[in-house]
């Protein structure tokens, strides 16, 4: 019974920790978003896009 919870709470850790990935990718998505979308013109916009593809 034992090994069983055991290996039940590594299932729910591995679980949990994809959710909060996902999580994370998504608002890393959304802020790059509004980061990109502030831009005053395309040569500010490529600059920037350049910038993160950089960080990547």
């Amino acid at each position: 019974m034992l090994i069983y919870l055991i290996s039940m709470g590594h299932v729910l850790f591995a679980y949990l920790n994809e959710c909060v990935g996902i999580v994370l990718n998504r608002a890393e998505h959304g802020r790059r978003d509004a980061y990109l979308a502030s831009c005053a013109d395309i040569g500010e916009l490529e600059r920037r896009m350049r910038a993160i593809e950089g960080d990547a």
